[in-house]
């Protein structure tokens, strides 16, 4: 029992290490932010979403990236649309929360909602996320 305890408790106790350890040396622990992609169908609807994000504080910035050509399927058809991307870079203990919150409001049936964890960065950037964003 004491072997499957250590076993299940390890990412628990390396996230708290790590957090010690980034608090007491100042550096950045790969993957503590991430930079999330969320596909709108216009611009309107864009810069409504992204205003939406940052009212809920759920991320420190957005970028609303012009319109790109994409290609998809969607119910065995290929289809061809334009959109724009949202890239949002927020905690990556927000992106449940995000990604819950922008499906409530999102008008598309499926919305793209994507995250990567960032690895590495500016770290006086990467410190004004952390501080722009609630902790959970």
């Amino acid at each position: 029992q004491a072997v499957t305890l250590s076993v299940l408790m390890y990412p628990v106790l390396r996230s708290l290490a790590l957090q010690l350890h980034s608090a007491v040396t100042g550096s950045y622990v790969s993957g503590t932010h991430s930079i999330a992609f969320i596909n709108c169908l216009n611009e309107q609807i864009a810069k409504d979403i992204a205003r939406a994000i940052m009212d809920k504080k759920l991320a420190a910035y957005v970028n609303i990236l012009p319109k790109s050509s994409a290609l998809y399927f969607w119910k065995g058809e290929l289809e061809e649309s334009t959109e724009i991307l949202l890239l949002v870079k927020t905690r990556t203990s927000k992106v449940g929360e995000l990604s819950s919150y922008v499906r409530s409001i999102h008008p598309f049936e499926i919305p793209e909602i994507i995250s990567l964890p960032i690895d590495q960065g500016n770290p006086l950037y990467l410190k004004w996320i952390g501080e722009s964003v609630p902790r959970d």
